[in-house]
């Protein structure tokens, strides 16, 4: 068996300061997934991200099933202020921050953030130079008007199709389009950024749902065009590749294998002993093993049942081969690579039930001259930043306390 390679751990940039965006000022008016992750991303890469919240604090933070691990997720490295944007004082302060800030993040329903007064027109006039970034169900179109959530733009935009088996629609085990939605809002952030240094203007950017599930089908889409004929859903579809399935072991596991070039179908070949295949020249070809793929797949499924799932993967490791374990995500957290380069950041669950435990959950997928983003900031109690944003944007002590009062602000 070949040496496994060494991980070598990875230092975590934990000082703001320090980081690519420490002189950005960005303020979120965001909920759920899609707005988080945009304001999670400039977060991590050293930006002043500020959160509004409304008074008693955003309500994601209080979702259960699957959505209880949303705020965590999704709100390192956040200052949070919780205000009462119904009210005249609260709608001053939010403006306030708006008039101080480079980049502002809002993920509401269509035109909510209009009748706060806090629309892209007015947020141009108090601050030209605004990067105004709203995160959306549909970008400019007949759609434009509904509301969208990760689930009905998967449904619409093809890509649940493509998930599951034919007739049988399925969203993607995660959030994939929201995620990805606010990332997409942040290249166009960035972008942005980097051209008002040359206008010295800002610009509105909008991300969505829908669009970025067609993008992410496009793949499919070419297909038809390329072939002439429709894509068929993931789990009925005509594979690439001969071998390229999720194996069942000897121990009553299971271990995803794949073999796609023609160097690594002779490395395969040789590596388990499969002589006969190796021999035969209509397989030397990868063309030639998907045409002869009900000959070659049960032939190779009966050899890995005989192997546990241990062996099997040290000897595809060996061989260079790709494979991968079936993981769950709580499996994740043992994970050897990742914990040891900087995969996970250490947070704090600041309220409810497990308040102050200490969960491990993914950083930044990123690496920057061979450093992780890390956390600079633990996941903040709602308004837990008030008295300090407030008394930034010059408000004295008595005023302050006399908002909280009011309750017009609160701080916890």
């Amino acid at each position: 068996m070949a040496p496994k390679k060494a991980t070598t751990k990875k230092p975590s940039i934990t000082s703001r300061t320090k980081l690519p965006l420490a002189d950005i000022r960005v303020v979120e008016f965001t909920h759920m997934v899609m707005g988080p992750t945009a304001g999670v991303i400039l977060a991590d890469m050293g930006a002043d991200v500020i959160k509004v919240e409304p008074i008693g604090g955003d309500n994601t933070r209080r979702l259960k099933g699957s959505g209880a691990g949303y705020f965590a997720m999704y709100n390192r490295n956040k200052r949070s202020v919780a205000l009462d944007l119904k009210s005249d004082e609260g709608r001053k302060i939010a403006l306030q921050l708006i008039k101080k800030a480079d980049v502002l993040i809002e993920n509401f329903r269509p035109g909510a953030m209009d009748k706060l007064g806090f629309g892209y027109k007015e947020a141009k006039k108090l601050n030209p130079k605004i990067i105004y970034c709203s995160e959306k169900g549909f970008l400019t179109g007949p759609y434009s008007h509904r509301t969208a959530l990760d689930e009905v733009a998967q449904m619409m935009g093809g890509l649940a199709y493509m998930t599951g088996p034919p007739g049988q629609p399925l969203r993607a085990g995660a959030s994939v389009i929201d995620v990805t939605g606010g990332m997409f809002g942040v290249i166009g952030i960035l972008a942005a950024l980097h051209q008002r240094k040359k206008t010295k203007k800002g610009q509105q950017v909008t991300a969505s749902l829908y669009e970025t599930t067609a993008f992410f089908v496009g793949q499919h889409m070419a297909q038809h065009a390329v072939t002439g004929k429709p894509a068929a859903p993931m789990p009925a579809r005509v594979s690439a590749w001969a071998v390229y399935d999720v194996f069942d072991t000897k121990d009553d596991d299971k271990v995803f294998v794949g073999v796609v070039s023609d160097t690594q179908w002779k490395i395969f070949c040789d590596a388990f002993g499969l002589k006969e295949f190796g021999a035969d020249e209509t397989l030397a070809t990868n063309n030639g093993r998907v045409a002869a793929r009900d000959r070659v797949k049960p032939a190779i499924q009966a050899l890995f049942k005989q192997l546990t799932k241990a062996d099997l993967m040290a000897k595809l490791e060996a061989t260079g081969m790709p494979f991968a374990p079936i993981t769950k995500p709580h499996e994740m957290v043992d994970d050897p690579h990742l914990n040891a380069a900087g995969g996970f950041v250490s947070l704090t669950i600041p309220e409810g039930e497990f308040k102050g435990a200490k969960v491990k959950l993914p950083a930044l997928p990123l690496e920057v001259d061979g450093k992780r983003f890390g956390v600079f900031r633990d996941l903040t109690r709602q308004g837990q930043d008030t008295r300090a944003v407030l008394k930034e944007l010059g408000y004295k002590p008595e005023k302050i306390k006399a908002l909280l009062k009011a309750g017009k602000v609160e701080h916890t």
